[in-house]
């Protein structure tokens, strides 16, 4: 599987450290509760892995399609995030997901990608892989509003 991290730049050691540790809080957050990990974050980029387990599955032997969504949704938030203070805000306002094929009994990697920001609004684009087999499982294209930071 070809990588699209090399497409963009590396963050300074503080925001990278920062991104880095998403999804690994003390408290279980909706991703930690889920499994994604930040393998690797750039500017306007990152790579998420979502782990398989058991409870991901639907009755017919394949990764929730929610889990899927959400690893789409998640995946550009650190690539969102990099470019801001801590503390600026920014949501989901639009999702959408193609699923081209079943995800079974192996480990999910995102890559996410920012591909136009704007002063309140950036859009995103992201593509899942199966890490075992390669197979192209996923692509979802976001749109996020970004909101001044809480004080």
């Amino acid at each position: 599987m070809t990588s699209r991290a090399a497409s963009f730049e590396p963050l300074d050691p503080e925001a990278a450290a920062r991104w880095l540790g998403y999804g690994q809080w003390e408290r279980e957050y909706f991703p930690k509760l889920l499994g994604m990990t930040v393998e690797d974050v750039r500017r306007d980029y990152c790579r998420m892995r979502l782990s398989f387990k058991p409870s991901l599955e639907q009755p017919a032997g394949v990764v929730h399609g929610g889990a899927i969504a959400s690893l789409i949704d998640s995946v550009v938030v650190p690539a969102i995030g990099a470019a801001y203070d801590a503390g600026t805000g920014f949501s989901t306002v639009d999702l959408h997901v193609q699923y081209l094929s079943a995800l079974r009994n192996e480990d999910a990697v995102a890559e996410g990608w920012i591909v136009q920001r704007g002063r309140s609004i950036v859009f995103c684009e992201a593509e899942v892989r199966g890490v075992s087999s390669g197979a192209l499982i996923a692509r979802g294209h976001m749109t996020y509003k970004v909101s001044a930071p809480r004080h």
